[in-house]
């Protein structure tokens, strides 16, 4: 980029996604500084004061403490999809298999992610988002190609969380009236519109603020009543069956789908997006959050998966609230705040997509006004709505886990993450490191594709026996 353009670029005050990305492949800076918004010059002194160039964007970054986005991160880890991980994790796997390869699984994670936290200033430039390091890194087609893999990775999960908060209403609605009236497809709907409303009134990811401690509180209500009700009940039951069931063939596919589900547990494939949140030092902070993540913010998980397990065994539900006995009072509780849960985890998740439109669309000013307000009720309500769609077609949540823990969850947070800091560190490396990043990035990569193959398979199956919207 000549110094005539560059100062065009400056003096516009734009340029647009082509040129951010010309100026990554070049690893020239690229800075907005006219016609910025509150929220965008906010941003922009931020970077300033530590030397480092912070990409526009209508969300507030450098805003949040470590402790809050350690919150953001283990509110990704337990949220109801913790009540699946017994039947779709330990199930499969068995007891050696399950605990296992949950441990190694979080080493693993720990370790990816922490890669990626490490360039988030690489090159003198915040990377508030995965497209833009992996961009900066590779150049144009890179950056397509990981935005395409993240939005897949994104929109599943929010699928989830959508099938999820349908399931869980449906358990509730179950408890007081079984006639069938009201099925799964249903619930799905209400539960997708609660997440549009959510959606719209909350304008970006800091703003959350008191909901993630809500979403600690409702965590805790049900990872507790799940893990009380089995205990009663594994107490008074009989031997349980821990055998892992069926031919050498389905036990190879379904071994294989449960170890995209071990990596799916733990992974975003966005904490560059989180990260962009935390305040300075960005890299030091962030570590202090995926160290939380990974010690004591894993227990509550590990608690209710290998304790419903034992409760129940084999014949352990992908949703552990279907298979306890109690107080019908208490498991609605548990339900419902599983509902409300999954709906603020998913507004997590989708965050990267609201700020793509956010910051495409130009959204500046009051979030209430009613220009942003009208924006967010088409834009997101549609996102949501589409996602809604999708999850009562084909509400097969373990299979949702697994077919995302294949084609995105490994691809982005363990072989990009070591190829991208294998080439961005390059020079540093020793002949060791080099080998044993190289290593990493075949073996994930056999991974996805094994996982790709079961989870798909996995589809057809559900799809033989159980038709589209159905009521599951």
């Amino acid at each position: 980029m000549t110094f005539s353009r560059f100062f065009h670029v400056v003096e516009e005050g734009g340029g647009g996604e082509e040129e951010r990305l010309l100026a990554s492949e070049r690893h020239e800076p690229f800075v907005v500084v006219a016609n910025m918004t509150a929220t965008e010059a906010k941003n922009h002194r931020k970077g300033d004061d530590v030397g480092v160039e912070i990409p526009d964007t209508a969300h507030q970054i450098s805003s949040d403490s470590w402790f809050q986005v350690a919150f953001v991160l283990t509110t990704g880890i337990n949220s109801a999809y913790v009540l699946g991980y017994s039947g779709t994790v330990m199930v499969p796997l068995g007891w050696i298999g399950g605990v296992v390869g949950l441990f190694i699984a979080t080493a693993i994670s720990l370790y990816a992610n922490s890669l990626v936290a490490k360039l988030h200033e690489f090159g003198g430039r915040r990377h508030i988002r995965y497209r833009d390091l992996a961009g900066f890194i590779y150049g144009r087609k890179a950056y397509h190609l990981t935005w395409g893999l993240q939005y897949v990775n994104l929109f599943m999960i929010n699928c989830g969380y959508i099938i999820l908060a349908g399931s869980a209403l449906k358990a509730v609605y179950v408890l007081f009236r079984d006639d069938h009236v009201i099925k799964l497809p249903h619930c799905i709907a209400i539960a997708g519109f609660i997440c549009a409303v959510f959606a719209i009134g909350i304008p970006h990811l800091s703003a959350l603020g008191t909901w993630l401690a809500v979403s600690t509180i409702l965590s805790l209500i049900y990872i507790v009543v799940a893990i009380v009700l089995s205990v009663r009940d594994g107490v008074k039951a009989p031997p349980r069956d821990y055998e892992i069931h069926g031919s050498s063939l389905n036990k190879l596919f379904t071994i294989t789908g449960a170890a995209a589900n071990l990596v799916f547990a733990f992974n975003t494939g966005m904490l560059p997006e989180i990260q962009a949140t935390v305040r300075q030092p960005v890299v030091k902070n962030m570590m202090k959050a995926l160290y939380f993540q990974f010690t004591a913010g894993v227990l509550p998980m590990y608690a209710v998966t290998f304790i419903g397990y034992w409760a129940y065994g084999s014949s352990t539900s992908t949703y552990l609230l279907n298979s306890v006995n109690g107080p019908i009072w208490v498991k609605a509780l548990a339900n419902v705040s599983a509902i409300l849960q999954s709906v603020i985890a998913l507004h997590i998740f989708a965050s990267p997509t609201y700020e793509y439109m956010d910051t495409k669309f130009g959204v500046k000013g009051n979030p209430l006004a009613l220009k942003n307000l009208t924006f967010r009720i088409v834009a997101r309500g549609g996102y949501v709505a589409v996602s809604t769609l999708v999850s009562a077609l084909l509400p097969f949540l373990g299979d949702f886990m697994s077919l995302t823990g294949a084609v995105s969850t490994f691809p982005l947070t363990f072989i990009l993450a070591n190829h991208m800091y294998y080439k961005a560190m390059n020079n540093k490396l020793n002949p060791l490191q080099k080998t044993w990043h190289w290593l990493n990035v075949v073996f994930f990569s056999l991974m996805s594709l094994a996982a790709a193959i079961a989870a798909v398979r996995l589809i057809a199956v559900d799809s033989k026996n159980f038709h589209v919207f159905a009521d599951m």
